[in-house]
């Protein structure tokens, strides 16, 4: 069962790793590993737990007296290295920052509904319910994971009974949808700005073209840095998106999404000097727009309401869900039903001297297509 690996540190001296691995039936039920300066104290260490797992009951009571000193930061650290699929950037922040709190120091065998509900209720002196209700949700994944996969004792009832609780008393809720548009104004301000900057700083990322990019293509931003040349297909109007948003699938979750006549220009004026058509970090587009904003005395806009406004356009010049879904990339129409309220049949853009492509060619309509064809 036990095995030793010798390792070096950093400065070149050697340490011996003791690592014990109980299976039944092919499967793995144990696994314990100890780090040691020498390499017959790890011998030792592993010879007198082989003993204590062989005796009547003993992997029951080694198994039970670990648990007792696994922490939830332990459990939340171990999700974040083990998790295969990918964890978006957010919900790794998130974990991150729940580990300063006094519940992360708990045993997870001791941590029960009130100590959550207690957790949330912390949380909500600094923040709004909507973001507890986020922090719970994410921390829930763990709950969920860590007896099936690692027999870390955490009680997945106990979670869903703190969320309940949670809402019913005002301390968590549900994320509101942002209606937040820009108006042509505030689009003017931001487009002469960073032409402008681009003019200073030429090196810069093309803040005006990633801003029209993503009002005309409805692409998240994460998805934009992303696009790369091989995957867009210019003869069908359409380009792959890897790995895009989803919630129960991140990694590998690759999608075809139809590019209208203004994206597609976009792209086609943009520079081959990399695989990626944008080739720009996410932190430098977010930093730049969040800094212009209250410089020109835009206020509570984000680049990602940009995605907003760009299928907003779509239902305004009167796309079906199915259409729009194309575009956007949605699998749920579920969430495309917020923007059938929307009558108006006049695109705001006509005329505009941004506009990537002339106005009859822009108002060409796209064949209707099938989400994900």
């Amino acid at each position: 069962m036990g095995t030793i690996v010798e390792r070096k540190r950093a400065d070149g001296s050697a340490v011996y790793v003791a690592q014990i691995l109980l299976k039944q039936k092919g499967k793995i039920v144990f696994r314990e590993g100890r780090t040691f300066t020498r390499k017959p104290a790890a011998a030792d260490w592993i010879k007198l737990r082989e003993e204590e797992l062989r005796r009547p009951g003993g992997l029951e009571a080694v198994q039970k007296r670990k648990s007792q000193h696994i922490t939830l930061s332990d459990a939340i650290d171990r999700y974040l290295q083990e998790n295969e699929k990918g964890i978006g950037r957010t919900k790794a922040q998130v974990l991150r920052t729940i580990k300063g709190y006094d519940i992360a120091a708990m045993s997870c065998e001791a941590i029960r509904s009130e100590h959550i509900f207690e957790f949330a209720r912390t949380l909500r002196q600094k923040v709004a319910p909507q973001t507890v209700g986020n922090y719970l949700s994410h921390l829930s994944a763990i709950f969920t994971l860590a007896r099936p996969a690692w027999g870390i004792p955490l009680d997945e009832q106990a979670m869903k009974d703190a969320q309940v609780v949670s809402k019913r008393m005002g301390t968590a809720s549900k994320s509101k949808e942002r209606d937040r548009r820009p108006t042509i104004v505030e689009l003017d301000k931001l487009l002469e700005h960073f032409t402008d900057r681009a003019k200073r700083s030429p090196k810069s990322a093309p803040m005006t073209e990633l801003i029209l990019f993503a009002l005309f293509s409805a692409r998240r931003q994460e998805e934009i840095t992303r696009l790369c040349w091989d995957d867009l297909d210019e003869e069908h109007s359409r380009i792959l998106v890897r790995d895009m948003k989803h919630p129960g699938q991140k990694i590998g979750n690759d999608q075809w999404c139809d590019l209208v006549p203004e994206a597609l220009a976009i792209i086609k004026r943009q520079p081959k000097k990399d695989a990626r058509i944008f080739p720009y970090g996410t932190d430098a587009i977010s930093a730049s727009f969040t800094r212009a904003c209250p410089v020109l005395g835009i206020v509570d806009l984000r680049f990602h309401d940009l995605r907003h406004e760009g299928i907003s356009r779509l239902a305004e010049l009167g796309w079906s869900i199915p259409h729009m879904a194309a575009v956007s990339g949605h699998r749920s129409w579920v969430s495309l039903k917020r923007y059938t309220h929307i009558r108006t049949r006049t695109d705001k853009y006509d005329g505009w001297k941004w506009r990537p492509t002339r106005p009859n060619e822009a108002d060409t309509t796209m064949k209707e297509t099938t989400v994900g064809a």
